[in-house]
Protein backbone atom coordinates (compact mmCIF):
# COMPACT_ATOMS: atom_id res chain seq x y z
CA UNK A 1 0.00 0.00 0.00
CA UNK A 2 1.29 3.81 -1.07
CA UNK A 3 -1.17 6.48 -0.13
CA UNK A 4 0.16 10.44 -0.95
CA UNK A 5 -0.95 13.39 1.12
CA UNK A 6 -0.51 17.17 0.14
CA UNK A 7 0.95 19.40 2.07
CA UNK A 8 -1.54 21.93 3.33
CA UNK A 9 -1.32 25.43 2.69
CA UNK A 10 -1.59 27.81 5.97
CA UNK A 11 -0.85 31.08 7.26
CA UNK A 12 2.22 31.70 9.52
CA UNK A 13 2.44 34.38 11.88
CA UNK A 14 6.07 34.72 11.17
CA UNK A 15 6.87 33.03 7.83
CA UNK A 16 3.27 34.27 6.18
CA UNK A 17 2.02 31.59 3.66
CA UNK A 18 3.91 27.73 4.68
CA UNK A 19 3.30 24.10 3.33
CA UNK A 20 2.73 21.91 6.36
CA UNK A 21 2.70 17.85 6.35
CA UNK A 22 -0.74 16.90 6.96
CA UNK A 23 -2.68 13.11 6.88
CA UNK A 24 -5.64 12.13 6.28
CA UNK A 25 -6.44 9.89 9.48
CA UNK A 26 -9.76 8.49 10.76
CA UNK A 27 -9.70 8.13 14.83
CA UNK A 28 -12.02 5.19 16.24
CA UNK A 29 -13.10 4.52 19.57
CA UNK A 30 -16.06 1.62 19.99
CA UNK A 31 -18.80 2.89 17.28
CA UNK A 32 -17.55 6.47 17.27
CA UNK A 33 -15.52 7.93 14.28
CA UNK A 34 -13.57 10.76 13.08
CA UNK A 35 -11.94 12.17 10.32
CA UNK A 36 -9.48 14.43 11.09
CA UNK A 37 -6.38 16.01 9.29
CA UNK A 38 -3.55 16.13 11.87
CA UNK A 39 0.34 17.04 11.44
CA UNK A 40 2.55 14.24 10.78
CA UNK A 41 4.88 15.03 13.30
CA UNK A 42 8.54 13.09 13.27
CA UNK A 43 9.35 14.84 16.20
CA UNK A 44 6.64 14.01 18.63
CA UNK A 45 6.88 10.91 20.69
CA UNK A 46 2.83 10.42 20.28
CA UNK A 47 0.18 11.44 18.82
CA UNK A 48 -2.17 14.21 20.30
CA UNK A 49 -5.73 14.98 19.90
CA UNK A 50 -7.41 18.08 21.77
CA UNK A 51 -9.87 17.51 24.04
CA UNK A 52 -13.07 17.88 22.14
CA UNK A 53 -11.83 15.03 19.47
CA UNK A 54 -11.65 13.14 22.71
CA UNK A 55 -15.40 14.05 24.05
CA UNK A 56 -16.71 13.35 20.78
CA UNK A 57 -14.83 9.75 20.67
CA UNK A 58 -16.42 8.93 24.09
CA UNK A 59 -13.39 9.57 26.20
CA UNK A 60 -13.80 9.90 30.02
CA UNK A 61 -11.39 10.78 32.83
CA UNK A 62 -11.09 6.77 34.58
CA UNK A 63 -9.98 6.28 38.12
CA UNK A 64 -7.57 4.48 36.74
CA UNK A 65 -6.04 6.85 34.49
CA UNK A 66 -2.97 9.24 35.26
CA UNK A 67 -3.22 12.50 34.16
CA UNK A 68 0.39 13.48 32.79
CA UNK A 69 1.57 16.03 31.42
CA UNK A 70 4.13 16.65 27.80
CA UNK A 71 6.29 19.36 26.67
CA UNK A 72 7.08 20.63 23.20
CA UNK A 73 8.78 23.21 21.99
CA UNK A 74 8.39 26.05 25.39
CA UNK A 75 7.78 25.25 28.76
CA UNK A 76 4.26 24.93 28.96
CA UNK A 77 2.92 21.28 29.56
CA UNK A 78 0.03 20.24 28.61
CA UNK A 79 -1.79 17.72 30.79
CA UNK A 80 -2.80 14.59 29.07
CA UNK A 81 -4.07 11.08 29.47
CA UNK A 82 -3.06 8.08 26.98
CA UNK A 83 -5.90 6.57 25.92
CA UNK A 84 -6.09 3.56 23.16
CA UNK A 85 -8.01 3.61 19.79
CA UNK A 86 -8.14 2.77 16.04
CA UNK A 87 -6.84 5.00 13.82
CA UNK A 88 -7.28 4.14 9.83
CA UNK A 89 -4.20 5.50 7.53
CA UNK A 90 -5.78 4.51 4.05
CA UNK A 91 -6.74 1.01 4.39
CA UNK A 92 -4.46 -0.04 7.15
CA UNK A 93 -6.53 -0.01 10.21
CA UNK A 94 -4.72 -0.67 13.53
CA UNK A 95 -4.79 0.31 17.27
CA UNK A 96 -2.44 3.00 18.42
CA UNK A 97 -2.10 5.08 21.82
CA UNK A 98 -2.97 8.78 21.88
CA UNK A 99 -2.74 11.34 23.95
CA UNK A 100 -5.64 13.04 24.93
CA UNK A 101 -5.03 16.66 26.04
CA UNK A 102 -7.53 17.61 28.83
CA UNK A 103 -7.64 21.00 27.36
CA UNK A 104 -8.09 22.45 23.44
CA UNK A 105 -5.54 24.69 22.40
CA UNK A 106 -2.93 21.66 20.92
CA UNK A 107 -2.43 21.11 17.49
CA UNK A 108 -3.80 17.70 16.16
CA UNK A 109 -0.43 15.53 16.20
CA UNK A 110 0.27 12.09 14.11
CA UNK A 111 3.38 10.77 15.99
CA UNK A 112 5.84 8.80 15.90
CA UNK A 113 4.60 5.54 18.83
CA UNK A 114 2.87 2.63 17.08
CA UNK A 115 2.39 4.55 13.85
CA UNK A 116 5.88 5.16 12.25
CA UNK A 117 7.12 1.47 13.30
CA UNK A 118 4.51 0.92 10.49
CA UNK A 119 4.84 2.71 7.56
CA UNK A 120 8.06 4.49 5.39
CA UNK A 121 7.18 8.06 5.32
CA UNK A 122 8.78 10.10 3.30
CA UNK A 123 8.07 14.27 2.89
CA UNK A 124 8.36 15.04 -0.60
CA UNK A 125 9.80 18.22 -1.44
CA UNK A 126 7.53 20.22 0.42
CA UNK A 127 4.42 18.92 -1.70
CA UNK A 128 3.62 15.78 0.31
CA UNK A 129 3.96 12.80 2.35
CA UNK A 130 3.82 9.27 1.42
CA UNK A 131 2.71 6.70 3.55
CA UNK A 132 4.24 2.86 2.21
CA UNK A 133 4.41 -0.23 3.77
Amino acid sequence: MEIEFDFREEQSRIFGQILRPVAEVTFINNEKEVLEYPYVDSGADISLIPKSVGNFLGFEIGKADEITEIKGIGERGVPIIIKKAKIRIGEKLFETRIAWALIEEVPLLLGRTDVFNLFDICFEKNKKTIFSE
